[in-house]
């Protein structure tokens, strides 16, 4: 969830100075200031399923999968922002004006919420089209088992393909597939 944070417009090394002081996060949109407010149980158990089961499924490649603790900055979007879950393929790159962000995922991760959706479809996925080692994005619902993936197809195009229920993620670039029950099951749950 994103909340402007009233009258908040800084300079990048500004906002990273109160950022390294700050107990919450915060997103940074060419100078303004968001407040990312927490998720639901719901998107905490989303993304710690994506990671998990990225995780295995790279396990034994050159791949580090990440959490939402780590920054993803865009120089040419002029954004600092933290996706749920990022996949780096290579070693970690930062820029240098922020040694706790990295410059080169090959793979995002959003939870999709009512209140996030409408940004990590458009002004987000905008942003992130910007990162020339971005293979995939994925956006992932909350209310129903769907997983869409965006791939990049050359510079400028995309393609969609979504699954659901009983179908397999295929995540063609990494070399992997999730199971779309396996992101969604609870152990919780009445049989």
């Amino acid at each position: 969830m994103v909340h402007a944070a009233r009258g908040a417009h800084l300079s990048l090394p500004a906002y990273l100075a109160a950022e390294a002081l700050s107990e919450t996060r915060h997103e940074w949109i060419r100078g303004e200031i968001f407040d990312m407010a927490g998720g639901s149980p719901e998107h905490a158990a989303l993304a710690a399923a994506v990671a998990g089961e990225l995780r295995t499924a790279l396990r034994g490649r050159p791949c580090r999968v990440l959490s939402s603790d780590l920054r993803v900055f865009i120089r040419e979007a002029e954004v600092a922002t933290y996706p749920d879950v990022s996949v780096v393929c290579d070693a970690l790159e930062s820029p240098p004006e922020d040694p706790n962000a990295i410059v080169n995922p090959a793979l995002l991760v959003e939870i999709l919420s009512d209140s996030t959706e409408p940004y990590d479809r458009g002004e987000k996925f905008a942003a992130y089209q910007r990162l020339p080692s971005l293979k995939a994005y994925v956006l992932v619902a909350q209310r129903t088992r769907r997983v869409e993936v965006f791939r990049r197809q050359g510079e400028r195009r995309w393609e969609l393909e979504v699954f659901g229920a009983g179908q397999a993620v295929a995540l063609q670039d990494l070399g992997v597939t999730l199971d779309v029950d396996a992101l969604y099951f609870d152990p919780t749950a009445a049989e």
